[in-house]
């Protein structure tokens, strides 16, 4: 008897948020395609993509550990991060597993593959493209920041971000995931750095914008500086629209759980404050609102609930999938 297809899911995004939300993913009956930023030019990932022009894998990485099903020492082998060493401080383990990969297969969408199998990874995972990018940020006064490490600092707000070169070519899989996608996911993560540099390669976009999939977007708990100082839940929905030029998000997940003081106080010195869900302008939106506690915290950093989270969305894609 052959088993009932799973119901497809891709996820768009890139750093913390993205591997978080990917943990409690993974144990659902759901077939996984999480396609994944190259913008990233800093620490490990920035040195091994300006030495070795391949694409940053850190964040490939991050994911490909969130899915992985192995031992926790392998995962813990992989995610190691070396302290000291005569060019390898601050270097990941897995970060020149997957640049040597590269090396041996000659291309880094192959080594990522090849990475999957032998970390028995519940999914795929596809960088957004097979080459880096540059990102870009236009502030409001005009002046431009190159650097995806460089943006959050420049102590200016963002008026868009763009891509170098502008016409990269995403995978031709990726672009089929998203055809046969019955949910497309945004976020979470850093809403200009992690979350637009995948939905600005432009057949990603078009294609997540052409999708019949329900597409969710999952809004951060916190403000982030240098990037949505002050923003709301639906200030992050408007950068998202202004930068597609179209609204497209059909749910948005907010957090209405309380968060406590002592960490307020904490990311307060970072200049983050928990992000205002403001229903009224998000349902002016056109968007459906999910709002429930869906936050966890790991020695005082505010998470996602990865399994709260993973269960309303799979929740929401049962009860789509039922309405068809």
């Amino acid at each position: 008897m052959t088993k009932p297809k799973q119901p497809k899911i891709v996820i768009v995004g890139g750093g913390t948020g993205l591997s978080v939300l990917l943990r409690g993913l993974k144990y659902l009956p759901v077939d996984i395609t999480a396609i994944v930023t190259v913008a990233d030019d800093g620490g490990s990932s920035g040195r091994l993509r300006d030495e070795m022009d391949i694409p940053p894998p850190g964040d490939i990485r991050n994911v490909l550990a969130a899915l992985s099903d192995v031992e926790p020492l392998i995962e813990d082998l992989f995610q190691h991060r070396f302290a000291g060493g005569n060019g390898l401080s601050g270097h990941s383990l897995g970060n020149l597993i997957l640049a040597a990969m590269t090396t041996i297969t000659g291309d880094f969408v192959h080594a990522v593959g090849e990475m999957s199998k032998v970390l028995n990874v519940r999914g795929k995972v596809l960088p957004a493209a097979n080459k880096s990018v540059i990102l870009h940020a236009e502030m409001e006064d005009g002046t431009v920041v190159s650097g995806e490490s460089k943006i959050p600092y420049s102590g200016k707000k963002i008026k868009r971000v763009f891509l170098t070169p502008s016409d990269v070519e995403p995978l031709q899989e990726s672009i089929e995931k998203i055809q046969q996608a019955d949910m497309i996911i945004i976020g979470p993560g850093s809403l200009y750095t992690s979350i637009l540099p995948n939905l600005l390669v432009p057949k990603i976009g078009e294609e997540v914008l052409k999708s019949k999939a329900k597409k969710v977007y999952i809004c951060n708990v916190m403000t982030q500086a240098g990037e949505t100082l002050n923003f709301t839940a639906s200030d992050h929905v408007q950068a998202l629209y202004d930068h597609m030029g179209v609204n497209f998000i059909d749910t948005v997940l907010v957090n209405n759980g309380e968060i406590p003081e002592n960490i307020k106080e904490k990311y307060a010195k970072e200049l983050a404050k928990p992000v205002v869900y403001d229903t009224e302008r998000l349902s002016a939106l056109g968007l459906a609102i999910i709002h429930d506690k869906i936050i966890s915290y790991d020695n005082g950093v505010i998470r996602h609930d990865t399994t709260k989270v993973a269960n309303l969305l799979y929740d929401l894609l049962i009860k789509n999938k039922k309405g068809d």
